[in-house]
C-alpha cells in the first residue's frame, strides 16, 4: 500500500509537471492578438532605383523599390525623400508621418514619442488623408492622434520586426541631418 501510494504520488507530480510545462509553452508561443486597424500589405516589391519618382499619396508607401541610400533615423521637420524613407523601412525602422497641418502639441507628442530612440524616423508628409500614419515594411495604421496607444504598440510589435527583408541594416551614415 505504501509502494502505490508512492507511485501515485510519483504520477501525480509528473502529471502537474508535464500541464505546467505545456501551459508555459503555449502562453510563449500562442499568436499575439492584432492591433486594431494595422492593414498588412502583400509583400512588397524590393530593388534599389534612384530615378523613381514618389507623387503625394493618401499615405507614404509601406514599401516596394526604393533610392539606393536610407534616409538617418530621427526626427524631421521638413519632408524627407519618400525613396530614402522606405529603404530605412527596409532595415526595420518604423516611419511616422503627420500632416503638415498637424497641432503643434501634437508633433512635440510625437518627437517626444521618437527622440533618442532607434530605427524611428518621424516627418511630415504632404498630402496624406490621415493626422498620422505609422509604417514599416508591408504593414501601415492610420491614426487621428498622437495620444493613441496603438502608435506604441506598432512601434513594439514592427521596428526590426518579423518584415523587415534587411533586419540589421543601417539606420544611420545615410542621408539627411535629424534634428536634436
Amino acid at each position: 500500500m505504501l509502494s502505490s501510494r508512492r507511485n501515485l504520488i510519483v504520477l501525480s507530480v509528473i502529471v502537474v509537471g508535464v500541464v505546467g510545462l505545456a501551459l508555459i509553452l503555449y502562453l510563449n508561443v500562442r499568436p499575439k492578438p492584432q492591433i486594431d486597424g494595422v492593414v498588412q500589405f502583400p509583400r512588397p516589391a524590393r530593388g534599389h532605383d534612384d530615378s523613381i519618382v514618389f507623387d503625394d499619396s493618401a499615405a507614404p508607401p509601406a514599401g516596394g523599390e526604393h533610392y539606393n541610400v536610407w534616409q538617418n533615423c530621427g526626427i524631421y521637420t521638413d519632408p524627407v525623400q519618400t525613396g530614402n524613407a522606405i529603404h530605412s523601412m527596409e532595415h526595420g525602422a518604423v516611419w511616422i508621418s503627420y500632416r503638415p497641418d498637424l497641432a503643434a502639441d501634437e508633433v512635440a507628442d510625437l518627437q517626444q514619442l521618437v527622440r533618442g530612440e532607434t530605427f524611428l524616423l518621424l516627418s511630415p508628409y504632404e498630402g496624406q488623408d490621415s493626422p498620422i500614419v505609422v509604417t514599416a515594411w508591408g504593414l501601415q495604421l492610420k491614426v487621428d492622434s498622437a495620444s493613441d496607444g496603438r502608435i506604441q504598440d506598432f512601434i513594439d510589435r514592427y521596428r526590426l520586426g518579423p518584415t523587415t527583408p534587411e533586419l540589421g541594416g543601417a539606420c544611420t551614415q545615410g542621408v539627411g541631418v535629424p534634428a536634436p
